[in-house]
């Protein structure tokens, strides 16, 4: 399954280390992130668990729930857990999905056919609440980012705004192409 970003987030409901969670109950109208791991305890991800936990107030910020998704049991999520707050000095305060049988990740086309049981390379944080801020940002405003777009820096009207609309709603931009 590929999923857009328009797409509406499969629903889904898993164990976690906390209890049962149903994902749209949970989600509500918040935004969230949903991010993959293919196993507890592997090095690279409890640095991502502990980036994510410390980064906590800036997702709230911005409406945003996380939840984590490994395959490994519940169980053993919670001794993960205290493993990440022991080791990264932070405390999870998100779910941590148990998917055993992989059935959340391939309703989410999360697991390449040719997936490896370790990751290598740390995902950057700082650049998923870029993005989220672009993605936000552009769904509020009929408006688009450019590369290495900064909160607060210049951004592009689309062509879906029309001039006169564009001056009445931006009144202070500037038109560098019609």
């Amino acid at each position: 399954m590929t999923l857009t970003p328009d797409d509406l987030a499969p629903a889904f409901t898993a164990h976690t280390a906390d209890g049962e969670l149903r994902f749209h109950e949970w989600l509500g109208t918040s935004w969230g992130v949903l991010f993959s791991h293919p196993a507890d305890f592997t090095p690279v991800c409890t640095t991502e668990l502990g980036a994510v936990a410390r980064l906590r107030d800036q997702f709230a910020a911005r409406d945003t729930k996380v939840a984590a998704i490994s395959v490994d049991p519940a169980t053993a999520h919670r001794a993960w857990s205290a493993d990440i707050a022991e080791t990264q000095g932070a405390e999870v305060d998100f779910p941590l999905i148990a998917d055993p049988d992989r059935r959340v990740a391939t309703l989410y086309g999360m697991m390449h056919p040719h997936h490896d049981d370790t990751a290598s390379t740390g995902r950057h944080f700082g650049e998923i609440l870029r993005v989220l801020d672009s993605l936000q940002l552009t769904a509020a405003h009929q408006l688009a980012t450019p590369a290495d777009w900064q909160m607060g820096e210049d951004v592009i009207i689309t062509p879906a705004v029309s001039n006169e609309e564009a001056a009445r709603r931006f009144p202070h931009h500037r038109a560098i192409k019609p």
